[in-house]
């Protein structure tokens, strides 16, 4: 088994990092823009991403377990740096090359969700007090007519006979 497909994989998903990122950067100008109906279509989009993430994160879990499995390995982890220890310097290099790449886009991507998900918390406490605006308030809750006297029954509080 070589690290080709590992090498493979970790580039699919680089390159389906990327996209998600502009993804994102679009969702930024649609949340500016209120277009809604535009980011209903855009989230339609990122979940189609999102699976398509998942699934090459599975094949490259299962390309590294196959290598370390071919290598005598079987126990380990299936991570990036217990494939770089049964190496080559290339091929090394190459791994911690696209690690680093995607460990980057990863951070890009998670610094403009933070950002999209403020315009969203933004966005929903204006709506909270525009509708408080136009909501209707009574201005005498203790006082006035709309306070209920109590019924009077032959049964008071204060027995007098007593």
């Amino acid at each position: 088994m070589s690290v080709s497909s590992i090498i493979e994989s970790l580039e699919k998903l680089i390159k389906l990092h990327k996209s998600f990122n502009h993804l994102a950067i679009r969702k930024t100008a649609l949340l500016k823009a209120n277009d809604t109906e535009a980011i209903t279509a855009l989230l339609i989009q990122e979940q189609k991403h999102m699976k398509a993430i998942s699934q090459t994160d599975k094949d490259r879990e299962v390309a590294v377990a196959d290598f370390l499995r071919a290598n005598g390995k079987a126990g380990q982890p299936a991570s990036i740096h217990g494939v770089t220890e049964l190496t080559g310097t290339v091929e090394t290099e190459k791994l911690n090359q696209l690690k680093a790449e995607l460990m980057e886009e990863v951070a890009n991507l998670k610094e403009r969700n933070t950002l999209n998900q403020q315009l969203i918390y933004q966005s929903l406490q204006f709506i909270n007090v525009s509708l408080d605006m136009f909501r209707p308030r009574n201005q005498n809750l203790n006082y006035g007519n709309s306070v209920k006297k109590p019924a009077k029954s032959g049964i008071t509080m204060f027995d007098s006979k007593a």
